[in-house]
């Protein structure tokens, strides 16, 4: 009988450090997953501002085209006759021979 009460109480004692074990075990994935789910979290605040970040590239950038393409329309207009004749007579006062100029008093 002595020998089953041993048996009996070291299964006892088995039993408690498996619900010990168990127990820091669950313990430690519910704090990974609570860890995860708050990484994730973040991630996706960083991704929902990143993705704000490119449409406002992506809009800069259809400017800066824009942009680009008005500067070399105008890198055209500037070595033609037009605007030689618009520049002297706007900067330098110059008319053209057949001109008449009325100035108010």
């Amino acid at each position: 009988m002595a020998k089953q009460n041993k048996r009996v109480i070291r299964q006892k004692t088995r039993v408690k450090r498996h619900k010990r074990s168990m127990m820091l075990i669950s313990a430690v994935l519910l704090l990974l997953t609570v860890m995860v789910f708050a990484k994730s979290m973040e991630l996706q605040a960083k991704n929902k501002e990143y993705k704000k970040q490119e449409t406002e590239l992506k809009s800069q950038i259809a400017e800066q085209k824009e942009r680009s393409k008005e500067i070399a329309e105008f890198k055209d207009y500037v070595v033609t006759d037009d605007y030689v004749k618009e520049i002297a007579e706007e900067r330098l006062g110059l008319v053209d021979p057949n001109e008449v100029i009325f100035k108010a008093q």
